[in-house]
């Protein structure tokens, strides 16, 4: 029989969560961070904003899941 160790199941979860979120930043971080001519700053700023909400929705659902289903429930929207 397979056991899973949930806590390394989440270990994993979460780095993938870092990973995409990390992905999801890249434009707006060229924008904020070289402050390019002609590009909305405000704009890229909400929506960072945008994407921090949606990954720490996906943080605490991994947080709370207690079993591996929920666990992979959780990462579906990455």
């Amino acid at each position: 029989m397979i056991t899973i160790n949930i806590n390394k199941a989440k270990a994993i979860a979460h780095e993938r969560r870092r990973d995409a979120r990390a992905e999801e930043f890249k434009p707006y971080d060229e924008i904020i961070m070289k402050q390019i001519p002609g590009a909305d700053a405000t704009a890229a700023e909400q929506a960072r904003s945008d994407i921090r909400l949606k990954y720490a929705l996906i943080q605490e659902t991994i947080d709370l899941a207690t079993d591996v289903d929920g666990v992979k429930s959780a990462l579906e929207g990455i």
